[in-house]
């Protein structure tokens, strides 16, 4: 059972950055060298090779650094629609594949799934900084996400049972958000 909400929270962490969950599962499939921290079953293991992790790291890099810049954050947020849901589709299905038998293609579905949400609220949010601040805030803002995905993939990693209620807190936290916001948007309907 925690494999899953590991499996839920390495994906849920890929829609907000596609590259540091992919980095951090990444270092611990390789590293210490003689006895890797998590053992990934083939095809899955790919991951922890040198070669994919430089790969990953160099797109990391990329990522962060486009992410921070109004309207680079954009055209980035429109081309990370494919990738990060992929990358949790990934994550998902190589996390769940550890110790269950769950079907890949349903393994790969959630985590297209998860990530993609998690995609979509925050390429929704991000026009909505950038206006109300000017494009000042969009460097904090990433930060926070990449904070946020960091301590999420360490959580889904070490604390598997912390990240499934972070994930239970945040989507709460969304749906309230979305709810209030429909409220002021349309008070005849809420």
């Amino acid at each position: 059972m925690l494999n899953i909400i590991s499996a839920f929270g390495l994906a849920g962490s890929a829609g907000v950055n596609a590259y540091i969950p992919l980095f951090i599962v990444a270092l611990a499939a390789h590293y210490p060298l003689n006895d890797p921290f998590i053992k990934l079953q083939a095809p899955y293991d790919a991951i922890g090779s040198w070669w994919a992790i430089m790969i990953i790291a160099f797109f990391l890099i990329i990522e962060m650094l486009a992410d921070k810049v109004p309207a680079v954050d954009t055209v980035n947020d429109g081309i990370q629609t494919f990738i990060r849901p992929a990358a949790g589709a990934l994550l998902f299905a190589a996390s769940a594949n550890i110790l269950t038998d769950i079907h890949p293609a349903l393994s790969l579905t959630a985590g297209l799934l998860t990530a993609g949400s998690v995609h979509a609220v925050k390429s929704t949010a991000r026009p909505v900084v950038t206006a109300a601040t000017g494009g000042t805030g969009n460097w904090a803002v990433s930060l926070v996400e990449d904070a946020m995905a960091v301590v999420m993939t360490l959580l889904a990693i070490f604390v598997p049972a912390l990240a499934g209620l972070m994930l239970i807190v945040i989507a709460f936290m969304v749906y309230r958000l979305v709810r209030r916001w429909r409220r002021r948007r349309n008070p005849v309907f809420a």
